[in-house]
């Protein structure tokens, strides 16, 4: 064969593969074009035939208004706080206890509600059905907050409950007295028109949900298992609505919890011979272990994005971003490494991408002088939903590699089973449903909660668990959760309660409607 005739067979060959090349992002770009466009993954129940309930509307007066807000300012000032598993307020629980039987007077003396102690200190109401034959669903709360010192400069003291410009500051006014004082606010309400359910629920209030809600509502679903009730799902705190938290996205969105990551903790230690600060050895224990620590913070978790809801999340949003965006989270199936790559970079989104790593206690050392023999040092980790805690752990020791290090586990638990949200999920759709009726221009999309609830301890009750409170989070409000100035709008709270006034009635349908596309291709 000729130079010239090898040449032509090569440029042909390379011509072929270029032209395949082209013809195979032309049409990824073409499916990629058609889905953008017509991607809507909140159509359906939107637009279907709901059930009509002849729902009770509630318009607050002036008087009810000073009401609800004295008796919530009131739970704020009581101290209910959890500091360690060994050291809670109980003077103050007990206070908490008296202060609910004045502020909710129907609800306690109502022949439709029975109530009950649990565990001394929380709560357990059962709201009798008329249709005893339609499963019952259970609302959450808690009652404990965190600490809060009055040294850490609020704009008020943590346990005032003093009002300025609107907002009313205090521990607990977001996490989660807002959803415990709304929830039973909503039903004295209810309860005061007349109201009846058709499906009865369930409200439990935990009093240590701070401090992993081992005797609270661990206890709660101990009787209830006992009484052989099964849930058509549980609604916890968990995720609220963000309004400018998203980059780019256009208008609020309402984020429901399908699931919660698992957590873990991890004790890594060193033990050495001691010595004598003048005679150092090469590599001391507090050296061998900061490499150790080093290892694990320069080589993160393997990114998981689109193996759990978080996906979900971007799709359903996908519609409120303008182009580019809009391109990139219609088509997830073509753009998951990329957008995986930028949400790492910032730690707020990085907890989406993957399981989180933080090295958060350091122990070593006794004198100035003495080479330590021990160092330990321990490690939270929030696991992802695709991973276990045994996958951690082995991920662990094969990043540390070094056999001198011992990894210990000193306690942990899975994620959390993802709960349904299609057009079958009725606690899922309940849920919109009362969002979108309350608040039309709010998108309301699936997550994961990056944080723990006490409704992990419900997985036997039922397989649908849902995270959400109407609660309104602007820029700047996250870093309030659990830190200083802690705070919440009287109008939002008011908000609140209408919110639990209509989902408790929004319960009472028997079943879903079919999709608005189903009844139109019939």
């Amino acid at each position: 064969m000729t130079e010239s005739g090898s040449k032509l067979r090569i440029f042909k060959f390379l011509k072929i593969i270029i032209s395949s090349l082209l013809i195979t992002v032309l049409l990824l770009f073409t499916i990629a074009a058609i889905r953008t466009l017509s991607l809507d993954v909140n159509a359906g129940l939107q637009l279907a035939q709901w059930e009509k309930t002849n729902n009770k509307s509630l318009v607050i007066d002036h008087h009810q208004r000073e009401e609800l807000l004295a008796n919530f300012k009131e739970a704020i000032r009581i101290p209910t706080v959890s500091f360690s598993h060994t050291e809670i307020n109980t003077t103050a629980l007990l206070e908490f206890d008296r202060f609910l039987r004045k502020a909710f007077p129907t609800v306690f003396s109502s022949s439709l509600v029975n109530h009950e102690l649990v565990a001394n200190y929380s709560h357990l109401f059962w709201v009798k059905g008329s249709q005893p034959e339609l499963v019952p669903y259970m609302l959450l709360a808690h009652i404990d907050v965190v600490p809060a010192s009055e040294s850490d400069v609020w704009e008020a003291p943590p346990f005032s409950a003093k009002e300025i410009d609107g907002f009313i500051y205090g521990r607990g006014t977001i996490d989660d007295k807002n959803s415990l004082m709304g929830i039973l606010q909503a039903l004295e309400y209810l309860l005061l028109k007349g109201y009846a359910p058709r499906r009865g629920f369930y409200i439990g209030l935990g009093h240590d949900e701070e401090i992993s809600g081992l005797n609270g509502a661990m206890n709660i679903v101990r009787v209830l298992k006992q009484r052989g009730v099964q849930l058509l799902f549980v609604m916890d705190e968990g995720l609220s609505i963000l309004d400018g938290i998203i980059p780019a996205i256009e208008g609020p969105a309402a984020l429901i919890g399908l699931s919660e990551k698992g957590q873990a903790a991890v004790k890594l230690s060193v033990s050495v011979a001691p010595g004598h600060a003048s005679m150092p050895p090469r590599e001391t224990s507090i050296g061998i272990l900061a490499t150790a620590v080093k290892r694990l913070e320069d080589n993160p978790m393997p990114r998981l994005f689109g193996y759990g809801p978080e996906g979900d999340t971007f799709e359903h949003l996908a519609h409120k971003f303008s182009f580019p965006l809009k391109f990139i989270m219609s088509n997830l199936w073509l753009f998951s490494p990329l957008l995986s790559r930028i949400l790492e970079r910032k730690p707020v989104s990085n907890a989406f991408v993957r399981t989180t790593t933080a090295v958060t206690f350091f122990n070593a050392g006794v004198k100035i002088n003495v080479i330590p023999s021990l160092a330990e040092a321990y490690v939270n980790l929030r696991i992802h939903s695709a991973q276990s805690v045994q996958e951690v752990l082995d991920i662990i020791k094969d990043t540390v590699d070094d056999q001198r290090v011992k990894v210990e586990l000193v306690y942990g638990f899975d994620p959390l089973p993802i709960s349904g949200a299609d057009e079958k999920a009725f606690g899922f759709q309940i849920i919109k449903k009362t969002v979108l009726d309350l608040f039309p221009a709010v998108t309301v999309a699936p997550a994961i909660c990056i944080g723990n609830t006490d409704s992990r301890h419900f997985v036997d009750l039922t397989k649908n668990i849902y995270r959400f409170s109407p609660a309104w989070f602007k820029p700047g409000d996250p870093e309030r959760f659990h830190g200083i100035n802690e705070r919440i709008s009287t109008k939002n709270y008011e908000e609140m309660i209408v919110f639990y006034f209509n989902l408790i009635q929004n319960c009472d349908i028997r079943k879903l409607p079919e999709p608005h596309s189903s009844v139109h291709e019939l």
